[in-house]
């Protein structure tokens, strides 16, 4: 028991560091950005609240538990934001490395379990996965129309890089969010010219 114990708190010491991992994304108030801790449990309260909304029905407690779990990786491999100028074949090999070793610091059964969820997440596949993946689209979106453009400016992100990038996503697990981020994403761009 003490050497579960001992693992367990391991983990949950070296999760602490995902509070100082910064965003792109600031909050919605545009006075900071947000780190990914917040992140994590901002999009938790947005399943919660939009299960409703998902395209197909889902069971909240896997996508909660995905939600939880999906950005511990950035602990190591950082976070690069969507519209950020990165490799996202690099990335996602950092955050594999990432997986491996934070989730290997719990006993075994956790571990494989933990991981089995983020994979999960990370492949998109099932109708829980696809859900938690629009969600984590939606969330940034929010703030920056929150914030009144919030880092859109500052990537230079265009309309059509949203519909590309964020908004085939959160179609896929949860089109009527799509459709009414939408209408104030095109208001927001129209506003600039």
């Amino acid at each position: 028991m003490t050497d579960r114990l001992t693992a367990q708190f391991a983990f949950l010491n070296e999760a602490d560091r995902l509070k100082s991992v910064l965003r792109g994304t600031t909050l919605n108030d545009g006075s900071r950005r947000e780190n990914s801790a917040e992140h994590s449990w901002h999009i938790m309260l947005y399943a919660l609240t939009m299960a409703e909304h998902a395209n197909r029905p889902v069971n909240i407690d896997r996508v909660l538990k995905m939600l939880l779990l999906h950005d511990l990786v950035e602990i190591d491999a950082g976070d690069n934001p969507i519209h950020g100028d990165h490799d996202p074949a690099e990335q996602d090999r950092l955050e594999q490395i990432a997986a491996t070793r934070i989730f290997g610091l719990l006993p075994d059964d956790q571990a494989a379990s933990y991981r089995a969820l983020w994979d999960e997440f990370e492949a998109s596949e099932t109708d829980d996965a696809i859900f938690a993946k629009s969600l984590d689209r939606v969330q940034p979106v929010m703030a920056n129309l929150e914030s009144g453009g919030g880092s859109w400016p500052e990537y230079k992100v265009t309309a059509e890089q949203l519909e590309t990038r964020v908004g085939v996503k959160v179609q896929r697990g949860a089109p009527a969010l799509w459709s009414h981020l939408k209408t104030r994403i095109d208001a927001w761009f129209a506003a600039r010219g």
